[in-house]
């Protein structure tokens, strides 16, 4: 393969590179979330929480290291999605990565109330003047500040898919019908951070529901990157139009 070749074939390339870690970033998610955190946190309930997580404590270290692992995944999908999304409007696109940052800066802060709750769930000796219903509220409180925080990142990253979106459908090179389906998803990030801030108990009843159509969208970006990458001609064609 000659120089030049390997210049054509690298859009293509970084979009199948960005899938697969888009597709890590989904799966370890996932693990963290749902298999890990929701069926170990018992709403209202720090003395039942803490149980369950010391019981499960390799698990739960875990779930933060997958957090890590997207985190770790995240950075170069950053660069990645800007690569192939400038061409169609640079300020958008910038705008876009900015947010991103933003919401993974304030993610991975507030993971780390989820594995300092440990410190409180299974104290060191110098904790033991506190009672176990002082430790295990102050382990509860910890979780509460991660959930608060995630929903901070959320409301970001929703920012993020509404510009996602506006690219993907005038790109030419990616679907329309994705590029629907992302700034729908983002606006549901938005609408589920603002209810968890505003009106916890309308938060509890639109959840999970009111996230199935960001997943959606975030699944299908994710296969149609690792799947067909993006159309070559049309990337450079609108590529060569932009400096």
């Amino acid at each position: 393969m000659t120089g030049s070749n390997v210049i054509e074939a690298s859009p293509k390339l970084y979009a199948r590179i960005g899938g697969a870690l888009y597709l890590v970033i989904i799966l370890a998610g996932l693990f963290a979330e749902l298999f890990v955190s929701g069926p170990r946190v018992v709403s209202g309930d720090p003395t039942a929480t803490a149980r369950n997580i010391v019981a499960s404590e390799s698990l739960w270290r875990a779930a933060f290291a997958a957090e890590m692992v997207i985190g770790i995944c995240a950075v170069p999908l950053l660069a990645i999605e800007y690569f192939l999304l400038r061409p169609v409007n640079g300020a958008i696109a910038f705008v876009g990565l900015l947010f991103n940052v933003a919401s993974l800066a304030v993610e991975f802060v507030t993971d780390i109330p989820n594995v300092a709750a440990l410190i409180f769930f299974d104290p060191a000796s110098y904790l033991k003047t506190l009672t176990a219903q002082q430790l295990d509220a102050f382990g509860y409180v910890a979780l509460r500040l991660h959930e608060q925080g995630f929903g901070v990142s959320l409301l970001f990253f929703g920012c993020v898919l509404i510009c996602w979106g506006y690219l993907v459908y005038n790109s030419g090179y990616f679907p329309k019908a994705i590029g629907v389906l992302l700034p729908i998803g983002g606006l549901c990030y938005i609408i589920n951070s603002f209810a968890l801030f505003l009106a916890p108990p309308l938060a509890n009843a639109l959840f999970p529901y009111i996230l199935l159509p960001s997943f959606v969208a975030e699944l299908a970006f994710c296969f149609y990157l690792i799947v067909f990458g993006v159309s070559l001609e049309k990337f450079n064609q609108l590529g060569l139009a932009v400096p």
